[in-house]
């Protein structure tokens, strides 16, 4: 039976004020770099000259310019991906606590591949050409259904298993959902060749925005996903002695599972639709809180979602300014961070 962490497991001031100050660090520098460099107590001042009742006399104010470039461009950008990376590192820290498995991620049930999917789907078949802005929204809208309808499938198989481990059963059945989807969805790509590259580009992850109008479609399942994490920290904690054990504290494990795995999903399909497939970030961040703050899950999955948020501000900073003006996929970015990360982590036996 594996004990319930009995060192670190309360959330203490100190860790999170840490990784409070990395997500504003990581928000300057995202809104402070670009083809315009604006220093980032210039911002800071313009920013707080914004709240009500508050006037400054800034000795250098933001030009006209400069203001179209934050609101409109940076301030967007850097906000998406803080919601992106809270999501996936979140997702992915309960996930290895649902699981128990320190490989699992937010990818881990099918997610990917049905996202994958109904991008292919909305970008092949043209869906919204024309539409404008609504149009612009097709491929998330498409991308987020189709998230959605491959983990209620990956359910729907896992559930009908009536021996054996119901969390082996999900994990098995996600893959084979994921590769059936990628079947379909690979059909779909050659039959469309000429649009090929455009889904390629998504499926590598950006964080590419028209104005605030991503952030809020991502906001309100951040915030409903977020809340239903944090409160559900203790009780990965339960989850982890085993199934037996947490019925015997009063705590039906079965509908916890599900409880979370379905709040961690609807976060993985919101990050995923608005962002694309980015990975590691939901792999690797909560095995660095774990390293550094310990392994209760009171403690890793707050903190990872804070973490989270910076990490993946700074990996797009790096994908905007490594090679400008051209811009490297994110999904590049993280993957070429995390993946050395991960195999060291492994290799020392720390996973």
């Amino acid at each position: 039976m594996a004990p319930i962490p009995t060192t670190r497991t309360r959330l203490r001031a100190g860790p999170v004020a840490i990784c409070a100050v990395t997500v504003v660090v990581a928000a300057l520098v995202g809104a402070a770099l670009g083809p315009v460099w604006i220093a980032p107590d210039r911002i800071v001042v313009w920013l707080v000259d914004q709240l009500p009742w508050v006037q400054l006399a800034p000795s250098e104010p933001l030009t006209a310019v400069e203001q179209t470039i934050l609101l409109k461009v940076r301030l967007p950008r850097v906000v998406l991906g803080a919601v992106v990376g809270a999501l996936l590192a979140g997702c992915g820290a309960t996930f290895q606590g649902v699981f128990r498995n320190p490989l699992a991620d937010p990818y881990l049930l099918g997610a990917a591949s049905g996202a994958g999917l109904g991008a292919v789907v909305a970008i092949t078949l043209g869906v919204g050409d024309g539409l404008g802005l609504v149009g612009a929204a097709a491929v998330p809208v498409f991308a987020f259904v189709g998230s959605l309808a491959a983990v209620t499938l990956t359910y729907l198989i896992g559930a009908g298993r009536r021996s054996g481990s119901a969390t082996t059963a999900l994990v098995l059945a996600g893959v084979a959902v994921a590769a059936f989807l990628g079947a379909v969805q690979s059909f779909l790509l050659q039959q469309h060749s000429d649009q090929l590259q455009e889904v390629y580009a998504w499926m590598m992850g950006r964080l590419v925005v028209a104005g605030w109008t991503e952030v809020l479609v991502a906001v309100p399942y951040a915030i409903v996903c977020g809340v239903v994490l944090i409160g559900g920290r203790r009780i990965l904690d339960v989850l982890a002695v085993g199934d037996d054990e947490a019925r015997t504290l009063g705590l039906d494990p079965r509908v916890a599972r599900v409880v979370l795995v379905l709040a961690g999903t609807l976060g993985t399909a919101a990050a995923v639709s608005v962002a694309g497939l980015i990975g590691f970030v939901g792999l690797v961040v909560p095995h660095v809180v774990r390293l550094v703050w310990g392994g209760s899950f009171r403690v890793i999955v707050p903190l990872a979602l804070l973490l989270g948020a910076s990490v993946l501000v700074l990996c797009d900073v790096v994908a905007r300014m490594a090679m400008a003006p051209a811009e490297i996929p994110i999904g590049v970015v993280t993957a070429f961070l995390g993946a050395p990360f991960f195999a060291m982590l492994l290799a020392r036996g720390r996973t």
